[in-house]
């Protein structure tokens, strides 16, 4: 099944034009959007392969963490993880 997860990870500083360019192109991959221009916080939307909703968090986290070290963001803690499956059923994963 195919999932739309939605990852925020949350930082100290605000994140300029060109580090969120550069997490768009690394997501680009997996039909992904990156957000945080500007913001103390970074975040894409990714659509991943898995059986569950939790499945799909973990592949996606996979994704997200080697994304953002490609841009060569700071890899602060993730707080939001959302999911929608191909039904569009909303899994909010947790925040924190």
């Amino acid at each position: 099944m195919r999932w739309s997860v939605s990852l925020t990870a949350e930082g100290d500083r605000a994140l300029t034009h060109e580090e969120i360019l550069e997490l768009a192109d690394a997501v680009a991959v997996h039909q992904g959007i990156a957000t945080g221009i500007g913001a103390m916080a970074y975040g894409a939307q990714l659509v991943v392969e898995a059986s569950t909703s939790d499945e799909a968090v973990d592949v996606a986290m996979g994704v997200f963490t080697t994304a953002a070290a490609l841009a060569g963001l700071p890899p602060w803690p993730i707080t939001r993880a959302e999911t929608i499956g191909e039904d569009n059923e909303m899994d909010d994963e947790g925040s924190g």
